[in-house]
């Protein structure tokens, strides 16, 4: 970082290059449009280059990049309403939690309805489940990039969870409801991912 606010073009594509797929993560699970997350990611690039100098080198890298994406995606769901088509599940990351199965049928469908759970969050609950879970971000940073305080993102993360396992457990992917027989081993993989502290 320190090259790049010297003014190295090297610097900064390495920073694109290290962040550029966090950045359209975070972007598309606020969105939940991955075309308009890779361009409002490019957005977000632009805006923390041209604001290189409000860079505060006592932070972290990642945390001041995340907040001007979540901001950048915020703003677009501001000026226009979001598609209600939820994601395809295809993309690096989008399934963490089924990424273990070894049936794609099976995974394909808990794809899409973790998707389509993750599509009824606000969005800022989406960002700090995505922060949380994706990014592995503790609470502390994701209070700084949400600009809330810690104990109100670990709030936002819980009933997140909450609520993740309730609409899954209403579309048929809870404890004793198999849809056939490898169905449990996602529904563990994924109450596991929502109930972790």
């Amino acid at each position: 970082m320190s090259q790049a606010l010297a003014g190295s073009q090297s610097a900064v594509e390495q920073i694109v290059r290290r962040y550029e797929r966090p950045v359209i993560r975070l972007i598309a699970r606020i969105t939940r449009d991955p075309a308009l997350a890779e361009e409002l990611a490019q957005d977000t690039f632009v805006k923390a280059f041209r604001s290189l100098g409000a860079f505060d080198p006592a932070r972290r890298l990642s945390t001041w990049l995340f907040r001007i994406a979540h901001n950048t995606a915020i703003d677009a769901l501001r000026r226009a309403r979001p598609p209600v088509v939820p994601l395809a599940g295809s993309g690096e990351g989008d399934e963490p939690a089924a990424a273990a199965s070894p049936d794609p049928v099976e995974q394909q469908a808990l794809g899409r309805a973790l998707e389509s759970a993750m599509a009824e969050l606000r969005p800022e609950a989406r960002a700090a489940v995505t922060l949380r879970y994706e990014e592995g971000l503790p609470f502390e940073e994701i209070g700084q990039i949400l600009r809330m305080p810690e104990a109100t993102a670990r709030s936002h993360v819980h009933r997140a969870r909450k609520e993740l396992s309730r609409l899954l457990a209403q579309a048929g992917w809870a404890p004793g409801t198999r849809r056939n027989a490898d169905a449990v081993h996602h529904v563990d993989a994924i109450r596991s991912a929502v109930r972790k502290p």
